[in-house]
Order: C-alpha cells, then structure tokens, then sequence
C-alpha cells in the first residue's frame, strides 16, 4: 500500500472514531473545543498505533492527522486552510471545482476540488448554530460564522446547477478610526475630524460598492463613541464588531415554515427607539428603512448607517428615494429637505485598482434644498493623489465647540494641537 493510501485509511479510520465520539458524548465540535482536540488527539494516536502494529503508517504525522481531522470534523474541511491564512478576505464556491479566494482585493482560482456533497456538508456544518435554515422554499440564506465571517449561500432552481457559496471574512478590525491611517484607508487629518464628527453627534451616512469596506470603516467609527453612550445597532446579519460597554447588537430573523416570526430590518430600527439608545446604528439601509432612520435622525438622536452608493452624491439620491418603499403617503417633497436637514456627513469609500480600500470623498450636507436638489459640500476629496482637504465645512459647529473641539483648527492642517480633546475615553 501506498503512502498516500495508508495516509486516508488511517484519516477516514480516525474520522469514523471522531464522529462517533461527538455522537456518543454529545460533543459540539463548533464550540467544545477542548473536548473535540482531546478526542481527535487520542483517536489518531490509536488508529495510528494500530498502523503501526500492523506494519504501516511508518512515515505518518501524528501531528498533521490529527490536523487533516480536525479540519474535516470540526472546521470547514479543505477549505480550514483560507480561514486560518489572515489575507484571505473572502471565499467563494460557484460549483464544486471551481473555489475562489480574494487577497488584497484581488480573486484566484485554488486548486480546491470539491464535490456536490462536500459542498452541501460544509454548508450544513456552517449553519448548524446560525438558527437558519435553507432549503426549496427558502433558497437564500444569510448567516454568520462563529468567527465572525457573512456566509450567504443561494441554491438551485434559483443557481442553474450548483450552489453558490460566499464567505465573507473581516481581516482588518478596527478598534478606532485611527487604526486605518496607517493601511492607508484616511488620511491622519481626515481621522481627526471624522472621530471628532463622531464624539461631536453628527449623523453619517458611509456608502461604498459591495466589499468597499463599508462595514469596517462603521465598525471604526463607532470606536470613536464615548464610552457613556449606550449603542443599539440593527443588520440584516450581525457583522459590526465593536469593542463599547454598552451595546445592544440586534439582526433581522427570517419567516419560519409556516410562514410567520419574520423580523424585518425595518422592525428592528423601531423597536431599538425604544430601548434609550444614545445612539443608533442600521446596517446596510436598502428599502423601506431608510424612512425609520430618518425618523430617527429627526428626533436628534445621532445616528449612523451604511448605503451602497457610487458616490456620496449618489447616496444622498437613494436616501431620497429609498423612503417613497414606505408607502403611497410618503411624498418626495417631504423626503428631500428631511434627508437635507438630518443628514449631516456622507463618507464614500472605494475600492481601488490595486485591491486597496480608501475613502474617496467626505460630503457635508448644510441644510439646504435648491429647486429640489440637496446641496452638498466637499470637506475632503480624493482627486487621484490621495485624500486632501477641500474647501467645504461640516454643519453644527456649535456641537464641535461643545464637543471641546475647535472646528477651523481641526479642518486647517496636519499639525493640530490638542485636536483630540473630545475623544471617547
């Protein structure tokens, strides 16, 4: 017998013994890891002592088996390996032998081959402790990983043939708007002031592409709330990772077999007006929501979201247009100057042609409607060479003064002194 042939009977020997264990000791190998690595040590040391009683295994890892098993009972399998590399951003499977990973922004085929039932086991093993469900009825499904990773898996008739798998992953994670200066995302001056704009209550709207790094750059945003504040925050699918003493994350909930117990975004947004949020948080606003957050911004509870948008110009149309999902009585004459006179700073983030992702443009909003339009201004601007400060100032400098910053110094040069008087404890 070969090597590579002695290697598998001896992994599917270890594996069967495994999965056994985890049956017969109610063993969660997504969670009682010491449990699952004490199995999986002493079952390999067995099946690989047998091998070698018999004459085999002589040139077996015990170490590496115990690895390979690890991976197929209690990881993700042959894909175990991109999850454990820190550059890999996101995985996608588009049919068995097709796997792809993204570095840096940049896709590649791996030489990952799969099989229609692995592909359904994996995605199996990754919904087990999401609490959704997928299936003819329900061919969509949105979760999240126990390390944090969005899964969103799509099955046929909905895909031709195959199920169409996508991981994911949050490399970068932030803990304060500073944390992204030195990859490059903002500038150092451009930090300040959002993180001052952020201690000073403005509400911001962060718009960007899919993977523009919306998520991340909220995520750092939110790093700059004092302390004191209490955050309530609402996704469709819980991805915001934020290090805040006082922080209610809520996610929406799909509808069951029957049909009932769906927990639309909009839901969540106005129940979290009741739980005394100081400030509140929406993931990714794309229908009818948008009408509760303005709501909310109007009651001047600071406010912060996500939009996908090409631009921050862009981003103000759609919140234009996003709330008339709410209903025939919502006129666009009262959505307009609402979205003029709530929102206050509109950070559009992009992905670059080298993978890299950075903030494109900080808009500030004035107030102000001209003959239907929201008028806008460039507070910094990237013009190809970088993010640079523009000529435009944000609204309610009075809440920076009382914030115990002062506005003009912050938005004039790199060398500020004691520009971060008003920075969250």
């Amino acid at each position: 017998m070969g090597l590579d042939a002695e290697r598998t009977q001896v992994r599917v020997i270890a594996e069967e013994r495994v999965r056994e264990l985890i049956r017969t000791r109610g063993i969660d190998p997504m969670r009682d890891h010491d449990a699952i690595r004490d199995a999986i040590e002493q079952t390999v040391a067995d099946a690989v002592g047998e091998a070698l009683a018999s004459g085999e295994a002589l040139r077996i890892d015990p170490v590496q088996l115990a690895l390979e098993v690890q991976h197929a009972v209690a990881g993700f399998g042959p894909l175990q390996r991109f999850f454990d590399d820190p550059t890999v951003e996101e995985i996608w499977i588009n049919e068995p032998g097709r796997v792809f990973v993204a570095r840096a922004g940049r896709s590649e085929l791996t030489t990952v081959v799969l099989t229609d039932r692995e592909v359904r086991d994996l995605v199996e093993r990754m919904l087990r402790i999401s609490g959704r469900r997928l299936d003819t009825s329900s061919p969509f499904v949105d979760a999240m990983l126990p390390d944090g990773s969005r899964l969103h898996v799509v099955i046929p008739d909905i895909t031709r043939r195959h199920w169409s798998v996508n991981v994911r992953r949050f490399v970068m994670r932030p803990r304060h708007i500073d944390d992204l200066v030195p990859a490059g995302t903002v500038s150092a001056q451009a930090a300040a002031f959002l993180s001052a704009a952020v201690v000073s209550g403005l509400n911001i709207v962060v718009a960007g592409g899919t993977q523009a790094g919306k998520t991340t750059l909220l995520s750092a945003l939110l790093g700059c709330v004092p302390m004191h504040e209490r955050i309530v925050s609402c996704e469709e699918v819980f991805e915001l990772q934020v290090a805040h003493p006082d922080w209610v994350a809520m996610q929406t909930r799909d509808a069951s077999l029957e049909g009932t117990g769906e927990i639309p975004l909009r839901r969540l947004v106005r129940e979290a007006l009741r739980m005394r949020p100081t400030r509140l948080i929406v993931g990714e606003v794309r229908q009818s929501e948008a009408l509760d957050l303005l709501v909310a911004m109007n009651s001047g509870m600071p406010a912060m979201a996500t939009l996908h948008a090409n631009s921050a110009r862009e981003a103000v149309t759609k919140l234009c247009t996003l709330p008339l999902l709410a209903g025939q009585n919502i006129p666009g004459d009262f959505v307009v100057p609402t979205v003029a006179g709530c929102v206050d700073l509109v950070v559009h983030t992009a992905t670059g042609h080298d993978g890299g992702r950075r903030i494109r443009e900080i808009a500030a909003l004035p107030g102000r409607v001209e003959s239907g339009v929201v008028e806008m201004s460039d507070v910094f601007s990237d013009h190809g060479s970088g993010l640079e400060r523009a000529g435009g100032f944000p609204p309610h400098a009075e809440r920076f003064a009382q914030a115990g910053f002062d506005l003009v110094e912050l938005l004039r040069s790199d060398d500020r002194p004691g520009v971060r008087r008003g920075r969250a404890a």
